[in-house]
């Protein structure tokens, strides 16, 4: 079962977009550690939600994949994450939201993207495999 990891991040008013800049590229090498189900790592940002008072303030989000709850456990614990956080997050936040969740079975097929869904049978239109199973 897939578990689906979400972040939301605001930094205090007198962060520079220099550091932002910097979080970000860090954060998007967190993809590469073998917890992260198939290098499966978005950062986003800056919010172009409109209006953008929907965004909370949050300026930037994380969404990731992992293969079950120990994946995302041992992200969270991973000497690189930690690494990240405490030196460009932590102590610069203003405010975080962290979501996470199991994607329901009747979904997970929605967890299979472009070539991957494609070399495992996987069809992107209604779950079903290329041999119609």
């Amino acid at each position: 079962m897939t578990i689906v990891h979400m972040v939301f991040f605001r930094f205090r008013a007198d962060v520079t977009q220099a550091h932002k800049d910097t979080f970000v590229r860090e954060l998007k090498k967190l993809k590469d550690l073998p917890c992260v189900k198939d290098n499966r790592l978005i950062v986003g940002g800056p919010s172009i939600t409109d209006p953008i008072e929907r965004s909370k303030g949050f300026e930037y989000a994380l969404l990731s994949f992992h293969e079950n709850r120990a994946a995302l456990d041992e992200y969270q614990a991973s000497k690189e994450h930690h690494w990240v956080t405490s030196t460009y997050m932590f102590p610069f936040k203003e405010d975080l939201c962290r979501f996470d969740f199991e994607v329901d079975s009747d979904d997970e097929y929605m967890c299979y993207f472009g070539s991957f869904a494609k070399a495992n049978g996987v069809s992107l239109n209604n779950g079903a495999n290329s041999s119609g199973e």
